[in-house]
């Protein structure tokens, strides 16, 4: 019977322990002070982790709250729909009583909305409150469905939940407002990984730099090298997509908190990189001031963040977070920290500064952080161009790289860091000219205001003056006509398409136009026939490369017009954010008319860089720029609706940010191509195709010809041609005669009837060789072998040798025009019994008729079906036996190099 009756006791004291746990749990508020912990209670709340809870919070009272707050953590459990709030610090308030209000909203809407009164629940530290005394709060609340079921079940899943738990104090009999809390409210799951996708995107943008850099310096021609150079893809554009898509943030709209953290992703390409002493040693000159918890000048110690509340009860510190633990409740892994100085109250995700603060930078430090960043990137670039440099001086001195290996870029070294450098300021004018305007509106230090105006003026005046004189330079020879005509709009197979008057007329086009627009051009006539056109002249080309050297022959002056659109639509972003409509509308307005005028003239000469900067980024800001346009705070448009559209928003930016990535890895495998350009052997073979078609292709589009658009046909009387050809005649006007064994002297003699209409400066612009540096000419020479021979043979050794030629004439750049520039055929004469006759560009051979047709010939391919034998013929056919260049008394012709320029070594 003992046994029985201690055993009965046992259990009803164990039953006793269950009922009364059961009871707690069904308590609706429970509240404790620093002495009354009830560790059960919130063994339950910190022991799961919430579907939401709170991170960083403020002071929404604009930092006139009595309160000084240490601790502000509020979460939402959805299994059990539990609200949880738990808060600590201090007042200046002596002997008043409270009233609390607890409010949660999210997407827009007040989903919860509850007043307490601490007194009526036994919390001996807030009823009342005493001056210097610390005070801890642990709320936990039971809701109902009616009263949080408004939030879909989606958003606890989707990326950035936005959401905001607020906590007003009132205090005394008055019951007047003496604080406020506000916490944005987050689910652990984020867009925002930019210590990820940072990294990620510049490995990128680095490769593109090495691409962009390595065809900018390989070679000793420099018109080739700009040709090669041009199919690069721009860096410009790189740095431009991605400061486009982070400044979509700077238009005063109510973003949705997904878009505030896509962006900040991106911040880095803007010179936004956070580095706590970095942005709180420029807190100071840019005039943000305050610490980081917030309490009445009158009241007692502010409590920040780094600093240590000690707390007088249990002799610990309450900033102290971690893993949970059973013997100590108050340890848990989420919560917030007071905001820092200068950032805008948490939960607002409202114009530029919202943008900024999801990185951590307050909105008057932006300038100075962006120009500091800018003057790192200025002298990374230096540093890289004079490193590059004195490595392959190095490796040529150790012998692991060949003595002439980059001589061009080795001995020019000095031009090539000025173009890098500059083009480093275009890069970053569209920033530096965004902030500076930002800065002017939202005022600051008068530090900061005074730097922001002398880089404004430096930049703009200096850019400016530097464009204007690249065009005065290319236009001084001539004189500006406005000319008028008619744009004609027709319809082709799937779109609508513009065409000009004079170009219908000038072509003998057939058009069904639908809508004609009389339209005026300014149009510039040279008075020099012979001067170079912009991409062979070497002078020019050495001293404004860094502007015109990707755009069209025809299109080098888009240089001009691109700096004049980037300073209008940095004065929309920088400084149209107090009149939102307007900011929007005038850079949606503008934006359409760039992609309009760039999809017309199509500036660039790469077919990636016209992908790149001119569709896919043009239609980025489009949509990206016309979506907005429902976050603007006069349509109050469904937060929901507008988080449906920041998803759509990111779509579209990450799309083009996959193209852009595509895009960087074929200009990587292409500027491959370029520098393998000398190689007469390239491996995979399967590849040696594809490599010529696009060398092919680049000559073509070098000489920026017009060409009819598809679905454009000449007219019947063009097509038919004459109906009695003439009779087929042609007439040489140069021949080189190659030296034989009888003559008695050294060399060859050249006759030329038209050598003196050569320009001596042209023609030795395309030869210039690297000072100091030994020539692909002397090389080659240096490689003779004629010791075997008599003296009076040696002249025509090479003239047996497939491989190479005697004489150094023919090892020189041949003529300023891009085709004649092609090593080995340039003309093809065919008579009109079908045979073909080939000569070099020093063999002029012209046809005067209209059925001995001469045409340019595609050097690349034209080589692969010779043969390498001094005897063969270059071309032979079935009926009629083709003349060889013997006929002529010339060397026969080698395979050449697939790069018409004399070749760097090999390694």
């Amino acid at each position: 019977m003992a046994t029985w009756s201690g055993q009965r006791t046992r259990l009803t004291m164990l039953l006793h322990i269950i009922l009364f746990t059961s009871l707690s749990k069904a308590a609706k508020v429970m509240f404790t002070t620093g002495t009354d912990v009830d560790g059960v209670t919130r063994d339950l709340a910190a022991n799961r982790y919430p579907a939401l809870y709170t991170g960083d919070y403020g002071d929404c009272m604009g930092g006139n709250s009595l309160f000084s707050i240490s601790k502000f953590d509020a979460a939402y459990y959805a299994d059990n729909m539990t609200i949880v709030l738990h808060m600590d610090g201090t007042s200046s308030l002596r002997n008043e009583s409270l009233m609390m209000r607890i409010a949660v909203d999210a997407y827009g809407e007040n989903r919860f909305d509850k007043i307490v009164n601490p007194c009526s629940l036994n919390i001996a530290s807030l009823c009342p409150i005493l001056p210097d005394v610390p005070f801890r709060a642990w709320v936990e609340i039971r809701v109902g469905p009616q009263q949080i079921g408004g939030i879909p079940d989606i958003a606890y899943e989707i990326p950035d939940f936005e959401g905001t738990t607020r906590v007003q104090i009132f205090a005394g009999s008055g019951q007047q407002e003496a604080g406020c809390f506000q916490a944005a409210m987050q689910n652990g799951k984020s867009l925002s990984h930019a210590y990820v996708i940072a990294p990620f995107m510049g490995l990128f943008t680095m490769v593109a730099i090495i691409a962009s850099f390595s065809t900018a310096a390989y070679g000793i021609s420099v018109p080739h090298m700009r040709m090669h150079h041009a199919h690069s893809l721009s860096v410009f554009i790189v740095f431009e997509t991605f400061q486009t898509i982070f400044f979509s943030g700077a238009l005063s709209v109510k973003w949705p908190s997904i878009l505030v953290a896509w962006w900040s992703n991106f911040a880095w390409s803007a010179g936004f990189i956070y580095a706590p002493p970095f942005v709180q040693s420029i807190n100071s000159f840019a005039g943000v001031q305050g610490k980081l918890g917030h309490v009445d000048d009158s009241g007692p110690i502010i409590i920040n963040r780094g600093e240590h509340l000690v707390d007088k009860i249990y002799g610990r510190s309450l900033m102290t977070r971690g893993s949970f633990n059973a013997t100590d409740p108050w340890r848990y892994e989420w919560g917030g920290d007071p905001v820092a100085p200068g950032l805008p109250l948490p939960g607002t995700w409202s114009g530029f500064p919202a943008t900024l603060a999801a990185i951590g930078i307050p909105a008057a430090d932006a300038f100075v952080s962006g120009l500091l960043w800018f003057l790192i990137a200025v002298a990374l670039v230096m540093f890289a161009v004079i490193g590059v440099k004195i490595l392959f001086d190095g490796l040529a001195k150790a012998r692991l790289v060949k003595e002439d290996r980059l001589a061009y870029f080795r001995s020019y070294w000095v031009g090539f860091l000025g173009h890098a450098l500059l083009r480093t300021l275009v890069i970053g004018f569209f920033m530096l000219v965004t902030l500076a305007i930002f800065q002017f509106k939202i005022r600051g230090s008068v530090g900061a205001i005074a730097v922001a105006a002398v880089v404004f003026f430096v930049v703009l005046m200096g850019v400016t003056s530097l464009v204007a004189y690249g065009v005065w330079c290319r236009t001084r020879y001539g004189t500006f006509t406005i000319t008028k005509d008619r744009a004609v709009f027709y319809r082709s197979t799937w779109r609508v398409s513009i065409i000009l008057e004079t170009r219908i007329k000038e072509h003998n086009l057939e058009v069904k136009p639908f809508l004609s627009i009389p339209v005026y051009r300014l149009r510039h006539n040279n008075h020099d026939d012979d001067y170079p056109t912009v991409h062979l002249d070497q002078l020019y080309v050495k001293r404004f490369a860094w502007l015109t050297a990707r755009y069209r022959r025809t299109r080098w002056w888009f240089f001009a017009y691109y700096i004049i659109y980037s300073f209008v639509r940095a004065a929309f972003i920088g400084g149209a954010g107090d009149v939102p409509l307007v900011q929007v509308y005038g850079v949606l307005a503008l934006d359409i008319v760039n992609l309009a005028i760039s999809a017309i003239s199509k500036p660039f000469e790469g077919t990636r860089n016209t992908a790149m900067g001119v569709w896919i980024l043009g239609l980025c800001k489009i949509l990206t720029t016309g979506i907005s346009i429902a976050f603007l705070p006069q349509l109050k448009v469904n937060r929901i609706i507008t988080t449906a559209l920041g998803v759509i928003i990111i779509v579209i930016q990450g799309f083009t940010t996959v193209a852009l990535i595509i895009l960087i890895i074929l200009s990587a495998l292409s500027s491959r191509l370029s520098l393998l350009r000398n190689q007469e052997e390239f491996t995979p073979r399967w590849l040696d195709k594809v490599r010529i078609r696009y060398f092919e292709k680049m000559q073509t589009k070098a000489q920026d010809r017009w060409k009819p658009p598809r679905g454009l046909v000449l007219k019947d009387d063009e097509i038919k041609g004459p109906t009695t050809p003439p009779s087929p005649h042609f007439s040489v006007t140069g021949v080189r005669r190659g030296s034989k064994i009888e003559d008695d002297f050294d060399g060859s003699t050249v006759y030329n009837s038209q050598q003196s209409l050569r320009g001596k400066g042209r023609d030795q612009s395309l030869t210039e060789q690297p000072r100091g540096r030994h020539s692909q000419a002397g090389s080659a020479r240096s490689r003779l072998s004629t010791g075997s021979l008599p003296r009076t043979g040696r002249a025509s050794r090479m003239s047996w040798s497939s491989r190479e030629c005697a004489d150094p004439a023919l090892l020189e750049r041949p003529d300023s025009t891009l085709a004649k520039r092609l090593s080995g055929i340039t003309f093809t004469v065919t008579p009109d019994d079908g045979s073909s006759m080939m000569t070099r560009d020093n063999a002029r051979v012209s046809a005067e008729s209209t059925t001995s047709h001469v045409r340019p010939q595609a050097s690349y391919r034209s080589f692969r079906s010779q043969s390498t034998s001094r005897a063969s013929s270059i071309h032979e056919k079935a009926s009629t036996p083709t003349p060889t260049r013997e006929t002529f008394g010339l060397p026969a012709l080698t395979r050449p190099s697939t790069l018409p320029e004399a070749a760097e070594p090999d390694e």
